[in-house]
């Protein structure tokens, strides 16, 4: 889809095992083995057989405490408003969300304020 932006994830690495760039890696192959090649795809990705579901690089960030924490779960939860999918967080309904709010640690109606102001998950 043109325009789409890729969803952001969490990943819990196992202590002492930081090798971010192959665990990403090894999900990306797994979960396109599981799709049928239908996707669009350019003529390099075709050229390289390379599918056209992931982008090509990803950002990793060690989380520094429980400030920057939430700052990336903010973000990450406000990223379908940001992106135009829907206007109110709680409408997206692919978000974990939906499971800290049951969870207590956000409210139902939390609308993301100051939430675009948060460099979380973007490169400067």
């Amino acid at each position: 889809m043109k325009g789409y932006k890729a969803p952001r994830c969490r990943i819990t690495a196992v202590p002492g095992d930081d090798d971010f760039a192959n665990r990403i890696k090894a999900m990306k192959i797994r979960f396109v083995q599981a799709l049928p090649p239908t996707e669009g795809r350019s003529l390099i990705r075709m050229a390289k057989d390379e599918r056209g579901i992931w982008q090509r690089r990803f950002w990793d960030h060690a989380i520094r405490d429980e400030g920057d924490y939430a700052r990336h779960m903010d973000y990450v939860h406000f990223n379908p408003v940001k992106h135009g999918y829907v206007s109110v967080v709680a409408h997206w309904p692919h978000s974990a969300f939906h499971r800290w709010v049951k969870a207590g640690a956000y409210p139902r109606d939390w609308d993301g304020e100051g939430a675009l102001d948060v460099a979380a998950g973007e490169r400067r």
